[in-house]
């Protein structure tokens, strides 16, 4: 099936926030072209979700009206609407609680 996806900004901002954080904690080793390396790739995985990444039941309590799915080191909640994925949240594997 082909799905249409909308990604919320809050999304976004946490992958961003997460890697600006990276990149300001070491910055003799992690460059500004690594950071937007990161985020790209990151985003991009969103496309990936039920597809190859797969639906999980959420662990997080604020995502629990949502579904839940792993791309690489990053967690996304999402909701489906008919052929539309919509990406509400996003978090990196280290800061899941």
């Amino acid at each position: 099936m082909q799905y249409d996806y909308v990604i919320k900004p809050l999304a976004v901002r946490r992958v961003r926030s997460f890697y600006r954080n990276v990149s300001l904690k070491y910055p003799n080793i992690y460059s500004y072209e690594d950071m937007l390396r990161y985020i790209n790739k990151t985003v991009d995985a969103i496309y990936s979700i039920e597809q190859s990444a797969l639906r999980r039941k959420p662990t997080i309590e604020r995502w629990q009206k949502w579904h839940m799915a792993q791309a690489g080191n990053w967690y996304y909640a999402y909701s489906i609407d008919g052929n539309t994925i919509t990406i509400h949240d996003a978090c990196h594997a280290q800061n899941m609680k």
